[in-house]
């Protein structure tokens, strides 16, 4: 990545001029079935630009899973730039959501009391766990029908083609607009791609302008985007992450621990409730073992060494097999030589 920096072209994106960002568009668009493409510089500034995008005029709402990244994790943008509302609906079966649970939250009403819907936005993977493409699909053709615009927030749609669940093209046909993004389990430092028509694109780039996110000498940018993608996601890298997340979730469980969400892709969601740990106290005994966390949500690389695996081994190993003993496991009393 480095060196594709330094090799880069340095010409200006916002008069599209740069050709190793416009390369990168295109091939985007071309991997998605899509016409066209735009550079943004984050997950968030893709979902956010296509939605102002799609979105010209309310009253109008915006129909997501409750747990959504652009619901509840981008500052309430669609709120600020989209004059929108947006209904989280809650999946019946618990992982993701169907067909059926979103006629039942669309509001389709042309009655002046109401908000109608004019957006379904769907991520995916969603927590690790993947969104199936056939539910996906059914989701899809009832939308057309209605005349309902389908946005992706495809962040790490990438994990879900690695796990085998269908192609980038395959999903990206059942929506008008994805976000894809290049500095998650790809690696990039910076940067996401939304693809969409032509029409969607030209109105898009104006948006992006908007609200700052121009980009003189983008190719700095760009150029380790596309490095990331040949060499992660085209090179086969995504799949050993996947089995290193679902090692370290066996690991968790041989000592007796439960999973909050299943392991379907890079993520592992550790059940600290059932293990008698906060998640402020996870981080702190974590910590004192040398190990850096957030709480209990675990998203596994590729390059986490087999030594960060083995301390996390001998982390929950302590944790898990104290609280079998009936040693109170909390940070202030969970002693360090249980997990040495």
């Amino acid at each position: 990545m480095l060196q594709a920096i330094a090799t880069t072209t340095l010409l200006d994106d916002v008069f599209v001029e740069d050709t190793t960002t416009n390369s990168f568009e295109a091939s985007i668009a071309e991997m998605t079935g899509f016409p066209a493409g735009l550079f943004v510089l984050s997950g968030t500034m893709g979902n956010q630009i296509s939605m102002r995008t799609h979105l010209t005029a309310p009253p109008h709402a915006i129909l997501c899973d409750h747990r959504s990244h652009v619901l509840e994790w981008e500052a309430g943008g669609v709120a600020t730039l989209s004059q929108a509302i947006i209904k989280g609906v809650e999946p019946s079966n618990g992982t993701y959501l169907t067909l059926e649970d979103i006629q039942a939250k669309a509001v389709l009403s042309d009655d002046v009391h109401a908000c109608p819907t004019r957006v379904i936005s769907l991520e995916n993977t969603l927590g690790g766990t993947i969104m199936p493409l056939a539910e996906t699909r059914r989701i899809s053709a009832w939308a057309r029908e209605q005349g309902l615009i389908m946005h992706l927030d495809g962040a790490r749609l990438w994990e879900a083609a690695a796990a085998g669940a269908g192609t980038i093209k395959e999903y990206s046909s059942c929506f008008d607009s994805v976000s894809l993004c290049f500095s998650k389990g790809l690696g990039a430092p910076v940067g996401s791609v939304i693809v969409g028509s032509q029409a969607f694109v030209k109105r898009a780039r104006w948006i992006r302008k908007s609200i700052g996110g121009g980009i003189r000498q983008a190719g700095v940018l760009s150029a380790p985007m596309r490095v990331a993608l040949e060499e992660t996601f085209l090179g086969g890298q995504l799949q050993a992450s996947h089995e290193r997340a679902r090692k370290i979730a066996a690991i968790w469980e041989s000592y007796g621990g439960k999973l909050a969400m299943p392991v379907e892709t890079n993520m592992v969601w550790l059940d600290l409730k059932s293990a008698n740990l906060t998640v402020k106290e996870f981080i702190a005994v974590a910590r004192d073992a040398g190990i850096t966390t957030l709480g209990g949500r675990l998203v596994v690389h590729y390059q986490i060494c087999d030594e960060a695996v083995d301390r996390l081994d001998k982390l929950m190993k302590g944790i898990l097999e104290g609280e079998k003993s009936g040693v109170t496991n909390g940070a202030n009393t969970l002693k360090r030589k249980e997990i040495d």
